[in-house]
């Protein structure tokens, strides 16, 4: 990973850059002197304003890696697609405006009390942004739980064919473990773990 390139943290829905991976994304790239190559923006509820965000204020390029948490994989992976980054997806949603649309309205933020509204057109926005097939499986590395309360595994494995896939017998939709698994999503980025 040059100096010039980043990890950048897209978390999922009702999710922050509080979340348990992002912090310790964040912890683990300190430790190794590269804190400062970690973005984990706070995404808006809107999937396009979301992919507008990453777009303006990340300006993602083929150096950077895109890690993207259950919606965040969905962001991650239209982004891989247009800039050519690598994207690793955790427990990626495949499916969201199918999976999401009984979630319109009201919605608070997990690691907050912030409320938001959910809106039925980002239900369609999320739709535009379903990509049916990636164009380069060396590009994407995919985690997978088997336990996975909110999301099918094998329709996550089924999206990704030929892409570079850790699927875990047990875990969870959060990835509890996933402090067992940081030192090889840091190395598939480019990451120098000394």
């Amino acid at each position: 990973m040059s100096n010039r390139s980043r990890l950048v943290y897209l978390h999922g829905f009702r999710s922050s850059p509080q979340s348990f991976k992002a912090r310790l994304i964040a912890d683990r790239m300190g430790q190794l002197g590269r804190a400062a190559d970690f973005v984990c923006p706070q995404l808006p509820p809107s999937p396009l304003q979301a992919i507008e965000l990453v777009r303006e204020a990340v300006a993602p390029t083929t150096e950077d890696t895109l890690v993207g948490s259950s919606l965040g994989g969905l962001y991650a992976t239209w982004l891989a697609e247009r800039f050519g980054c690598r994207a690793v997806l955790l427990n990626p949603a495949t499916h969201p405006a199918r999976d999401l649309r009984g979630y319109t309205g009201p919605q608070t933020m997990y690691h907050s009390d912030e409320r938001f509204d959910f809106r039925p057109e980002y239900v369609d926005e999320m739709r535009t942004l379903e990509i049916g097939a990636i164009t380069f499986a060396q590009r994407y590395f995919l985690i997978a739980a088997k336990g996975d309360e909110v999301l099918d595994w094998r329709e996550m494995v089924a999206h990704y064919p030929g892409v570079r896939s850790k699927v875990l017998d047990k875990s969870d939709h959060g990835l509890s473990d996933f402090a067992d698994y940081i030192d090889e999503v840091l190395a598939f980025a480019g990451v120098i773990l000394t």
